[in-house]
């Protein structure tokens, strides 16, 4: 079977596509990442799920995007603000996140002679993050291609992005469809250290919603005073 790597958050898109690539056949290595971020109980799901799933290695990358600031999810100057209509890109955007996650994800495809990278960015229910964006992810993968040995050799590199045209109710759907425990999952960007929710922020609220618009009960865990 192919060998894939999967950037895996501990949340809810990350583990619906680690899920997709597993029932599509892929040999399954999962990537998080420890990156500064103020709450690490995702890190907590991240390897409860990648045990579930039984992913051949699971590794944990440690780099400090804390250092840079200029995000309420890593700089502790910056509060996280509750959910709000906007067309701003909002102070939770961490500057080029996904560029460096997929970097490292590219690398570890390399050493294990992998042609395919899943990630699990979405276009219709987030929150307007740059590096969510199909024109995004198609400009990275010619990078990546023009980069690495094992493009240059005829080996050509895929970044698989499942969930990108899918709304959150049918990212629902397809994960509960696949077996997926959503309660097992922790997408809130102030989550306690048990996992528990805020339900006031922009994950929160748009999680939430997913499950209302999808017909399914919520089974996030969220703190008492919410």
């Amino acid at each position: 079977m192919s060998k894939a790597i999967v950037l895996l958050s501990g949340g809810l898109d990350s583990t619906t596509t680690l899920a997709i690539a597993k029932s599509e056949g892929f040999d399954c290595y999962a990537l998080s990442f420890d990156y500064g971020q103020k709450q690490s109980s995702e890190l907590v799901s991240a390897k409860n799920i990648a045990k579930q799933f039984g992913v051949l290695e699971h590794r944990i990358m440690h780099i400090s995007l804390a250092d840079i600031g200029g995000s309420a999810l890593t700089d502790p100057s910056l509060k996280i603000p509750k959910y709000e209509e906007s067309s701003e890109i909002p102070i939770t955007y961490v500057p080029a996140r996904n560029t460096i996650f997929l970097s490292f994800a590219l690398a570890w495809a390399e050493v294990l002679e992998s042609q395919s990278i899943f990630i699990g960015v979405n276009a219709l229910d987030y929150s307007g993050y740059p590096d969510c964006r199909p024109e995004y992810i198609k400009a990275y993968e010619v990078m990546a291609n023009l980069a690495t040995k094992q493009s240059i050799e005829g080996n050509r590199l895929n970044i698989h992005t499942p969930l990108i045209h899918l709304s959150k109710a049918q990212i629902i759907a397809k994960g509960l469809s696949l077996g997926v425990d959503y309660s097992n999952t922790t997408t809130c960007y102030q989550a306690n250290s048990l996992g528990e929710a805020c339900g006031e922020c922009d994950a929160c609220v748009l999680r939430h919603n997913g499950f209302v618009e999808a017909g399914v009960e919520d089974p996030t865990k969220y703190q008492q005073n919410n």
